[in-house]
């Protein structure tokens, strides 16, 4: 008998199973796979104390970060990308260096950095899923945590000051969300009928900005006009994770 595979990481709302892009990879991909994973929420018995998830725990393994999560599973045979062909596979690698670079600075400033957003939606959230004290800690944490990471990667010459890299990121998110958009067209995935490792991607990238009620949603307003993106969310939703249009 397999080893069992347990995943820990942040739970879901608004309609979502998870509202972690980085977590809602796995999660989604291990759907696709067949990955049989047992999903441990964090909750008030939670003793991280740098929120680092997703984890993947097996009997003789502990794996974070989705890329080595990814490959884990594909090591044991879960592998979504099987009908691949080696320019498919090639293209993946090219569109998940895409999204990290292009948008995911603009996710993570949405969710952690614009200022609205993280003291009525995030802070409170991320808060009331783990214990006290840590839920006074953790989540200044994380946001300290994803503006270095977007000054890290955007915060280069000429673009000096946030405002300017805010600016940049926006611009560069919405180009990439048209270049999905333009990319998916009219198919169900982005390689066919079978979702593979850039679906798994794309969703966890794209599903939290599009379900979660935020005040600030330049981004989402930019991603609920493309409606081929949209319908994509909500039928991953649907097909893997029998969450109704009308949850959340």
């Amino acid at each position: 008998m397999a080893a069992p595979l347990e995943l820990s990481c942040w739970g879901g709302g608004w309609g979502l199973p998870s509202v972690h892009s980085e977590s809602l990879v796995v999660m989604a991909y291990a759907k696709f796979s067949g990955a049989p994973l047992k999903v441990n929420v964090i909750d008030n018995t939670w003793r991280g104390s740098r929120g680092d998830v997703p984890i993947l725990t097996t009997e003789d393994n502990i794996v974070s970060q989705p890329a080595k999560i990814l490959n884990f599973l594909r090591k044991q045979k879960y592998n979504a990308d099987y009908e691949l062909s080696a320019k498919q596979g090639a293209d993946t690698l090219a569109y998940i260096a895409l999204l990290e670079e292009k948008l995911l600075p603009a996710v993570l400033h949405t969710f952690w950095v614009e200022s609205d957003n993280y003291f009525t939606v995030t802070k409170p959230w991320f808060a009331s899923q783990i214990p006290f004290p840590l839920s006074l800690i953790l989540p200044g944490r994380m946001s300290r945590g994803a503006l270095n990471r977007i000054l890290l990667t955007r915060g280069q010459p000429p673009l000096y000051h946030l405002r300017e890299v805010e600016a940049q990121i926006y611009r560069d998110a919405k180009e990439c969300l048209n270049l999905l958009s333009n990319r998916l067209g009219t198919s169900q995935f982005f390689f066919g009928n079978t979702p593979s490792t850039l679906d798994a991607y794309v969703f966890g990238f794209l599903a939290p900005l599009y379900k979660v009620r935020f005040p600030k949603i330049q981004l989402q307003e930019h991603l609920k006009q493309l409606s081929n993106l949209c319908r994509f969310c909500d039928d991953i939703l649907s097909s893997y994770f029998r969450i109704s249009l009308g949850d959340g």
